[in-house]
This record gives structure tokens, C-alpha cells and sequence, in this order.
């Protein structure tokens, strides 16, 4: 193993002793709270201080890990459009901050694993290879480099001991999982984090992430919508692709025009929505950097890590469920809710409330048209997320069953990303096309 992969166990140890400074902050910020509300000030004062404070102390850990803290990061990034502006703004700042300060392997060890992966003659399969990496993730990096027929090519290259100090990351951020709550009210971060736990071993398989990246390009080859670069080589620990340029999804959220916006929304939601049909697969990793405009409007897709298969489509009930719910069918819905599991048998709910507690969530579905924007995601968070509330009460009682862990978690991820995007489509006529049961 290189020296890279012996230095992991004192890393992760490391990693603990930081993480294990959390709680004491969190209990002397407690302190702290009670004793201004005992001096007059008010409770929304106090949660405010108290917000901030944890946030700093949080990214301030999350800054000195790598890959868990990272992969974390991104997925919970997905849902900052539901955070007040005053703690979104300093989370995306240290998100940035991690991903810029993630340390490159040397270039010893790429030439390694390379050679390890790809055979001793690797060299001889690329004209040109660039040693100063284009970009990092939470697992590995990419490099830009030239195929031996000459096509621009992007290398994805593994970390060595990547899947022990993620798991360690992962391991130790779980402990911590209700301070996260005080950023993302409503949002249940350790059942995330278990989640990533097990969905890590597919992800540090590269040949899994290939052979569903090939599926993806096969199913949308010279598609006018989507684009997903072909694989040119591939191993368990590298991954060899077309190069694509484009816009990164995280520019536009920045700075793209009101037809970049509307663009891209629109397309990442027939991407989410036709990817079962046509591919056998959901896309289960939304996040903006996995996704460019690329010049001629389509939208590119580059990291195909975390995928579920679903070779029938999208579950049939899901889109009926849906059409039931918008043609005001209560008895309907809570019938068939309870058929699939959301509600257990035991539980005792009123059919019309169940159904104005969907109804808010389905409004993108409801018209023709459709702007998603943070303001509307913040006051989804706040419904269910405060406990005083019929809808944050009727949600306890709710059940979300196995088969639709990932189907949701992933559909959430994508209306988050579409809220940051500000972004207006025809989101039903999606549906109508793509959604089995939604059309009747």
C-alpha cells in the first residue's frame, strides 16, 4: 500500500479528536441560551445566536475532513434552498472552502494506481496526460488527458484507502446528526448518513459506476435533451470518459441567465424522470456538480457513482397516487397510501387532512407551469418542520417505506437543486410523458 494508504488510520483518529470536541460546544451553547432568555432576551434572538454558532463550529469541522465530510456536504448542499439565507450563505462558503482545500494526490501515487489499474503500459494508451488534476470529489479526482485516437478523455481516478477514511468520516458524522438539525430543520441527517453508508461500496466501485454510466449513454445516445459521455476504458479503482464541456449547473445557480435557469430545470427533471424508462436506472445523485450545459443546450451528466436500478420505471402507484391526489380523490389516496405502506394499518388518520398535507407539495405538478424558487421550498420546511404544526404532527404518523427511500430522498435532492435554480418548466408535461399512472 503507498504511503497515502497508511496514513488513512492516523487521519481518521485525527478526525475523531475534532469531531469530539462537538458536544461540549453544543452543551455550553445550551447553557448560553438559557441564560439570555432568563435575561429577557427573546427566543427567536437566542435560536438565531445559537444557529450561527452552530454552524461555525460545524464548519469548522467539516473543513478539516475529506471524503465523508465532503460527500455529506454535497448531499446535504442539495437542500440549502431550505435554510434561511443567514445560514445557507456561510454553509455554502464552507462547502467551497472544502472542496477548494481538498489536497491532490501526488503524482507518484496517480502514476500507481494508474499503472496498477491499467497496466504497467498505461502511458502508451494516452497521447497526453495532464499530472496537475482538473478537479476533486470525496472519493478520487479527475484528470484531463488525451486518448490514444485522440479524443480529449477525463480520468477519474480513486483515492488509495478511499473507503476506509470515508466510512471512518461517515461513522463519526453520524454521532452528530441532530446538530445538523439546528441548519436543516425537518430533515432526518442520520437516516441520510446511514444511507451513505450503504450506498458507499457500489460508489467505490468503479466498475459499477461504468457499467451505468455505458447503460445511461446507450439509452440517451444522440438524444436532443440529454448527453452522457461514453467510457473508453475502465477498472475497479479508474474510470476513463469523453471529456465534456459546459457550464456547470453551479455557475448557472450563480449567475446563469433566465433561459440557462429554465433550461437546465427543465431538463434535469426529464433526466429524473425518463432515466427508468429508458435506462432501467434513476440518476440518485443530484447534485450540481454532476451536471453541464453544454453549448448546444443539452444536459450533460458525469458521475453516474450512485444509481438505483428500476428496470419497470418509476413505481406505477407513485404517479397515481399523484393524479388521485390533484383531482381531490381523499379516500382514494389514503386507501392506496396505506396499500403501499406509507401509512400502517395501526394508524388512524383523517383522509381529507392527509391529503392537504400532500396537496403544497404537489403545486409543481398542479399547473402547466411551475417556478421553483427558495422562498416556496422554506415554507414547505417550516410547515412540516415545526413540531406545534397539523402538518408536522399528521408527518410523524406517515411512514416512508424501504422500496421509496431512495426514490424520495433522490426526488427531494432534485427539487432542492431546482429551487436553487429559480427554475420555471412545463414540470407536469414531464410527468405526463415519463410518470407511469400520472396520465390515468
Amino acid at each position: 500500500m503507498s504511503d497515502t494508504g497508511r496514513d488513512i488510520p492516523r487521519g481518521a483518529v485525527s478526525r475523531t479528536a475534532r469531531l469530539a470536541s462537538l458536544p461540549l460546544g453544543a452543551a455550553g451553547r445550551a447553557t448560553l441560551g438559557i441564560g439570555k432568555r432568563l435575561s429577557g432576551v427573546s427566543s427567536e434572538e437566542v435560536s438565531a445566536e445559537l444557529q450561527q454558532q452552530t454552524a461555525e463550529q460545524l464548519f469548522a469541522v467539516l473543513g478539516q475532513l475529506k471524503g465523508g465530510a465532503m460527500k455529506l456536504g454535497q448531499q446535504l448542499s442539495i437542500f440549502e434552498a431550505a435554510v434561511p439565507e443567514e445560514m445557507a450563505g456561510p454553509y455554502r462558503e464552507a462547502l467551497v472552502k472544502l472542496q477548494e482545500a481538498a489536497p491532490p494526490m501526488p503524482v507518484r501515487t496517480v502514476h500507481a494506481v494508474l499503472a496498477q489499474q491499467l497496466g504497467g503500459s498505461w502511458r502508451e494508451r494516452f497521447r497526453d496526460f495532464d499530472d496537475t488534476p482538473a478537479a476533486a470529489a470525496s472519493i478520487g479526482q479527475v484528470h484531463r488527458a488525451t486518448w490514444r485516437d485522440g479524443r480529449d478523455v477525463a480520468v477519474k481516478i480513486q483515492y488509495p484507502g478511499a473507503g476506509t477514511a470515508l466510512m471512518a468520516d461517515l461513522n463519526q458524522l453520524a454521532r452528530f446528526a441532530r446538530m445538523f438539525a439546528v441548519l436543516f430543520p425537518g430533515m432526518e441527517v442520520k437516516p441520510l448518513i446511514a444511507e451513505l453508508k450503504l450506498r458507499a461500496e457500489e460508489e467505490l466501485d468503479y466498475g459499477l459506476e461504468a457499467d451505468a454510466q455505458r447503460a445511461f449513454a446507450a439509452a440517451y445516445a444522440d438524444d436532443d435533451q440529454i448527453v452522457v459521455p461514453r467510457v473508453v476504458a475502465s477498472a475497479p479503482k479508474v474510470i476513463v470518459s469523453e471529456w465534456l464541456e459546459g457550464i456547470p449547473l453551479s455557475r448557472v445557480i450563480a449567475d446563469g441567465t433566465r433561459e440557462q435557469r429554465n433550461r437546465a430545470g427543465l431538463l434535469m427533471s426529464v433526466l429524473h424522470f425518463s432515466g427508468p424508462q429508458r435506462a432501467g436506472l434513476l440518476h440518485a445523485d443530484p447534485h450540481p456538480g454532476n451536471y453541464r450545459l453544454v453549448p448546444d443546450g443539452r444536459l450533460g451528466v458525469i458521475d453516474f457513482g450512485a444509481t438505483a436500478r428500476l428496470p419497470g420505471g418509476h413505481p406505477e402507484p407513485i404517479g397515481r397516487l399523484v393524479r388521485w391526489a390533484l383531482e381531490g380523490r381523499a379516500e382514494d389516496v389514503l386507501a392506496d397510501l396505506r396499500a403501499e405502506g406509507f401509512v400502517r394499518e395501526s394508524i388512524e388518520v383523517d383522509a381529507q387532512g392527509v391529503l392537504d398535507f400532500l396537496l403544497p407539495f404537489l403545486a409543481p405538478v398542479s399547473a402547466p407551469s411551475f417556478q421553483f424558487n427558495r422562498a416556496w421550498m422554506q415554507e414547505q420546511a417550516n410547515r412540516i418542520g415545526d413540531p406545534r404544526s397539523d402538518a408536522s404532527r399528521l408527518g410523524r404518523q406517515l411512514n416512508l417505506p424501504p422500496a421509496y427511500l431512495l426514490i424520495h430522498r433522490v426526488t427531494m435532492g432534485s427539487i432542492g437543486v431546482l429551487c436553487q435554480l429559480d427554475a420555471e418548466a412545463p414540470y407536469r408535461g414531464v410527468c405526463e410523458e415519463w410518470l407511469p399512472g400520472f396520465a390515468g
